[in-house]
């Protein structure tokens, strides 16, 4: 007989051990289970949330198998899809009292069943796709054309700031359907302003038109940069959904391009499909506006509250529960930050989140604030068609270059939320499903079936053919 050195046994019985132990949490499948994760980004699901979960589950004699907690969702393993369904009807109603605006989002899931030790030392089960494992479909697509509308009124905010920094005059700018409309009252200055809007703003595309004694210039996006703009509104509505996901705790999702303006979203093992269908859609938007000041007196705020608001006006009430009217008209989107950290403001040492803006924002930050020093600039998170104001902080200078702080009545835990809000970024063009299905993971679960047995009656007959052919 062959003969090897003892080292070369001990290595091969030690790989055959971890890969027996690696390969066990296969063999415990799957347990049903409910999930908890935030409806709203301004809220987290934290170790008193867990409690509650735990209080109300306890009061209805339901003994959980498993409770796990991680940074963004709580979950809940269970012994059955009965008490499954039952556990996740208690849970709802405790934490969201309001059907219509519910805080939290409570979905039905699946969970691992293998011990918390191989779980421990990261021994985890294959995740199965769509087809083996069964789940929902999902293609959505995504409204160019709004990418598009977007993309003008950031260029037609952009010629104004560009006109204003450069001293040069104009009757009026206006957004038609087709792209910016510009009016002078001599050729001079519309030459002037040409040549500064195509150094500064290369996407437009311009052409002189004059009507009697107005001169006009009219600029429309280039189609190289309307195909750039939808490229974009496209990676980031992929990047967001992605975000989003995360939340249902979906492994190894698949979120794909398909065309030049759809969207296909697998989720594995996901049982829940209106669920998935209200965290798909649950994009924030994030707009910055002025605070109409002239409406902030207590008569004012009192007939607001009434619904009677004054026009180019809207009524909120502040996350301390003050009452503000805020101008409809927007500053600034989301879009026009790049980045945004938690920190403190070097004066009073509050906590504090500094923005850091692109060019264009900032030089509309820039004028905006110039004009509005001592007043008050709101900051709104929309989520399915509702709006939260998340601050409100007085300006107390101009701000240029493009970095700018937001303080005031903040905690260091609001601040760190706050700054994570912002960084997340919203959906860069409207998107609506366009085809769902749910697979059924019965055809999946024939074939695992026929491969376990395959593979188990391939090992028998070669040991057979082994222990036959070199022992007897």
């Amino acid at each position: 007989m062959n003969r090897y050195p003892l080292w070369t046994y001990v290595l091969v019985a030690l790989a055959v051990v971890l890969g027996l132990l690696y390969t066990l949490p296969n063999f415990f499948g799957e347990a049903p289970a409910v999930q908890i994760s935030s409806a709203k980004a301004t809220l987290k699901v934290d170790a008193a949330v867990l409690a509650r979960v735990e209080e109300t589950l306890k009061k209805s004699g339901i003994q959980p198998t498993g409770l796990f907690q991680d940074a963004s969702s709580i979950k809940v393993r269970l012994a059955d899809t009965d008490t499954q369904l039952k556990a996740k009807d208690l849970i709802n109603q405790g934490l969201n009292p309001d059907p219509q605006n519910p805080s939290y989002t409570v979905a039905l899931n699946l969970l691992s069943s293998s011990p918390s030790w191989l779980t421990a030392i990261h021994a985890l089960p294959m995740y199965l796709g769509l087809d083996l494992r069964g789940g929902v479909h999902f293609l959505l697509q995504v409204d160019m054309k709004a990418a598009l509308t977007k993309r003008l009124d950031a260029l037609a905010g952009d010629v104004r700031s560009q006109l204003r920094d450069k001293s040069i005059r104009h009757a009026g700018i206006a957004r038609e359907p087709s792209g910016v409309v510009i009016r002078f009252r001599d050729a001079e200055t519309r030459a002037k302003a040409r040549k500064l809007i195509e150094d500064q703003l290369s996407d437009l595309l311009l052409a002189e038109a004059d009507d009697g004694t107005e001169f006009r210039l009219t600029g429309a996006i280039k189609p190289e940069a309307q195909k750039r703009t939808q490229e974009f509104a496209l990676k980031q509505n992929i990047q967001t959904l992605h975000n989003r996901i995360n939340e249902l705790g979906v492994a190894e999702p698949v979120i794909q391009q398909q065309g030049s303006d759809r969207v296909v979203v697998q989720l594995p093992g996901v049982q829940d499909t209106a669920k998935a269908k209200e965290i798909l859609g649950r994009t924030a938007t994030l707009e910055i506006r002025m605070v109409d000041e002239e409406n902030m007196n207590g008569a004012a705020l009192a007939a607001a509250a009434q619904g009677q608001v004054p026009f180019g006006s809207e009524y909120y009430v502040e996350r301390n529960g003050q009452p503000l009217v805020v101008k409809k008209q927007v500053v600034l989107t989301g879009e026009r930050l790049t980045d945004a950290q938690p920190g403190f403001d070097n004066q009073t040492q509050e906590p504090a989140v500094h923005l850091t803006l692109d060019a264009a924002g900032a030089r509309i930050f820039r004028d905006v604030t110039r004009e509005s020093v001592g007043k008050r600039m709101a900051i709104l998170l929309f989520e399915k068609g509702k709006g939260e104001v998340v601050t409100a902080p007085v300006i107390r200078s101009e701000i240029g270059g493009g970095r700018v702080q937001i303080s005031g009545r903040m905690s260091t835990v609001e601040a760190n939320d706050t700054a994570l809000l912002l960084r997340a970024g919203s959906l860069a063009a409207p998107m609506e499903i366009v085809e769902e299905r749910t697979v059924g993971p019965s055809l999946g679960a024939e074939n695992i079936k026929k491969g376990f047995d395959s593979t188990i009656y391939g090992f028998a007959a070669i040991s057979a053919f082994m222990i036959v052919y070199y022992v007897v």
